[in-house]
């Protein structure tokens, strides 16, 4: 039986997809075998079915998980996501004195290390070392390629600490394999540790442990338009599943598994050949399929095994979560706009009101999740939604609830005015524009 209280701090272990699904795990009714780990990891833990992303595109989300804070207060989140312009930019990227998760944990004693990929901003300006970790290594940009470690200017994107250096392998195997070496180095040492391991699988391009040669003809254009397919993109979600598997196993090796929390999450909806049935869009979007994302917790200590939760939460407020957990508060100067859920870890039954708020420049979309009931805004056109009974969001309800429609519109708006205003030169990306929505 999970204990409520825990003998010492945990350590911390939050683990990022890039582009994943919510539906693309079997525990999320996957269609193909490509997460047995991650499956196995729910089935122990807690699986919760209304998770969401604080954006529906990689780096602003990625200012929120820092900050446990709306990404909305920060420049370089406006940008729909960060790209190369910023590489010489001091203004586009996580302030280093701004708090973050890994320096508030540092500073309270935990070691701090991501392995994976940052996209908060470019040295000399940013960077994770600048940002409360100990330890860094991987691509500083929003997507590299699997084996020559370009990014989408063809320049070489593979870091350790703040020196750009290379190292041959698979890219979501070389993630996987210094997170393993960086748990069994922190077994031997007597202090908490906090491990962010952020993939870039399965964003594409499209290669599998076994299309080194695809890396060529995709050297002008890692965008990788021209191919993929499902079946790549299948065995790109369970090579990550394995390297999450072989962490695992580093954990139950030196005895660490029981009072170590592994949070498991996407940074945005899925893209090309994500199967989000039912959801609807993706990537880019603020319908579901581009928001809610799958969130696993394993904590033995602490939480029950096969439970599932109904809770609407965001990214950021797992971060205020991981800090809860580890007895840490916020920063005086920067509240946290993330909740706790560590009562709802201790008891999957517990629920509490949390409304969720989103806006995007890309087509001027605004969302607000509030109970049941979703309003949504997509060019000029506003929607009305209830969720639970119509989650691929078909049944605008919004002529035939008129009232709903202006309480919803009006709490966004007062939201919305608690934030700065979207920059005229933020960037917006020509990413996937919201799918198969009736213009009513």
């Amino acid at each position: 039986m999970p204990t409520q209280r825990q003998p010492k701090r945990p350590n911390i272990i939050f683990i990022v997809a890039d582009d994943l699904g919510f539906a693309d795990l079997g525990c999320y009714g996957g269609r193909a075998p490509v997460s047995p780990v991650l499956d196995s990891i729910a089935a122990a833990g807690i699986k919760f079915t209304q998770g969401y992303s604080n954006s529906p595109v990689c780096s602003p989300t990625r200012f929120a998980l820092m900050t446990a804070r709306y990404q909305y207060r920060l420049r370089g989140a406006a940008e729909e996501p960060i790209n190369s312009k910023a590489r010489t930019s001091t203004m586009l990227g996580l302030p280093p004195e701004h708090p973050t998760l890994p320096s508030l944990l540092q500073a309270a004693g935990y070691r701090t290390a991501l392995m994976g990929k940052w996209h908060l901003g470019y040295p000399p300006a940013f960077g994770p070392l600048r940002s409360g970790y100990d330890e860094f290594f991987g691509p500083m940009a929003g997507g590299v390629d699997y084996f020559t470690h370009c990014n989408s200017t063809g320049v070489h994107d593979l870091w350790f600490g703040e020196e750009e250096k290379k190292e041959d392998g698979y890219l979501t195997d070389l993630i996987s394999h210094h997170a393993v070496d960086y748990v069994e180095r922190m077994a031997q040492q007597n202090a908490p540790f906090f491990l962010s391991m952020h993939y870039t699988a399965p964003h594409w391009p499209w290669e599998t442990r076994d299309d080194e040669a695809v890396a060529a003809t995709v050297a002008d254009n890692i965008f990788h338009l021209q191919g993929g397919n499902i079946h790549t993109y299948h065995r790109m979600i369970h090579h990550m599943d394995e390297g999450i598997g072989w962490v695992m196993q580093a954990l139950e090796k030196h005895g660490l598994r029981d009072n170590t929390l592994v949070v498991f999450t996407s940074d945005n909806g899925g893209e090309r050949f994500s199967d989000n049935w039912p959801l609807v869009g993706g990537k880019m979007d603020l319908t579901e399929g581009g928001i809610r994302v799958p969130w696993i917790a394993h904590w033995p200590a602490c939480v029950a095994p096969g439970t599932v939760s109904e809770q609407q939460c965001m990214t950021m407020d797992w971060s205020a979560t991981m800090l809860d957990a580890a007895g840490v508060g916020a920063h005086a100067g920067y509240p946290l706009d993330g909740i706790s859920l560590l009562p709802v870890l201790r008891d999957a039954t517990h629920q509490f009101a949390r409304p969720l708020h989103w806006r995007m420049n890309h087509r001027s979309q605004r969302a607000l999740r509030d109970g049941d009931w979703k309003y949504l805004k997509v060019d000029e056109h506003e929607y009305l939604f209830n969720i639970p009974n119509d989650e691929r969001e078909r049944a605008n309800r919004a002529r035939l609830e008129p009232e709903r429609l202006v309480v919803m519109r009006q709490a966004w708006l007062d939201w919305d005015a608690s934030m700065p205003p979207i920059p005229p030169d933020a960037t917006v990306s020509l990413g996937f524009s919201v799918k198969d929505m009736p213009q009513r």
